[in-house]
């Protein structure tokens, strides 16, 4: 006999009914998308995206959801490339400064006191500061639709990774990336909650074979 539990439950049309939309504090934590780009005339441009993730290994692939055709959106498409930055707590104010809306061509690295080095396989410049950044270039980018196939004002763009860059400071005797040294930050929720991945939340889960 199936045993009913008692749930809040809402269909997203109709209303959460609760303070706030719970669904950004359900699917979380998530990676930052901590893109740069450049737009035709070279102008860089700088900023984090909580829709993001690796969706890919073999090749590897990243990919970013924009709300809105924002600058990082229109640069992707004139210039087929962007680097993502791994965003760290060390970095985590400066990041959130380029969260701003600035004008466009007005340099969110200036702002965020960050420092912008040549990339070595596209026209993007990667963050100086970063423990490590990803070159990719892009494979294709979508508008979303909905179930009705209207489409909406979301932009999802899909880059292959071509380069990486690794901060030697980071690399364990093994030749292993310590995630948990460099300390990445993960949004976690509403307006202003992030996690911060550190030693003490580790554990390690081998997959079963059979």
């Amino acid at each position: 006999m199936a045993v009913m539990i008692d749930t809040h439950f809402y269909e997203p049309a109709q209303g959460h009914r609760l303070p706030h939309d719970p669904f950004k504090a359900i699917v979380a934590p998530r990676p930052i998308g901590w893109v740069s780009t450049v737009d035709g005339a070279g102008r860089p441009n700088l900023a984090p995206y909580s829709f993001f993730n690796a969706v890919a290994d073999s090749p590897p692939m990243l990919a970013f959801s924009s709300v809105g055709r924002k600058d990082s959106v229109a640069n992707c498409e004139a210039t087929r490339a962007f680097v993502w930055n791994l965003a760290t707590r060390p970095l985590a104010e400066r990041m959130n400064e380029c969260a701003a809306p600035l004008p466009h061509g007005v340099s969110e690295f200036v702002r965020a006191g960050l420092t912008p080095v040549p990339s070595r396989l596209v026209a993007p410049p990667r963050v100086a500061e970063s423990p490590a950044s990803l070159e990719c270039r892009v494979v294709d980018i979508h508008r979303l639709r909905d179930l009705d196939g209207t489409a909406i004002d979301n932009w999802l763009v899909i880059g292959q990774v071509v380069g990486v860059h690794i901060d030697p400071a980071f690399l364990t005797a093994e030749g292993l990336f310590d995630t948990f040294a460099a300390r990445p930050i993960l949004r976690a929720g509403y307006r202003a909650d992030y996690a911060e991945i550190g030693r003490e939340a580790k554990f390690e889960m081998v997959r079963p074979t059979a």
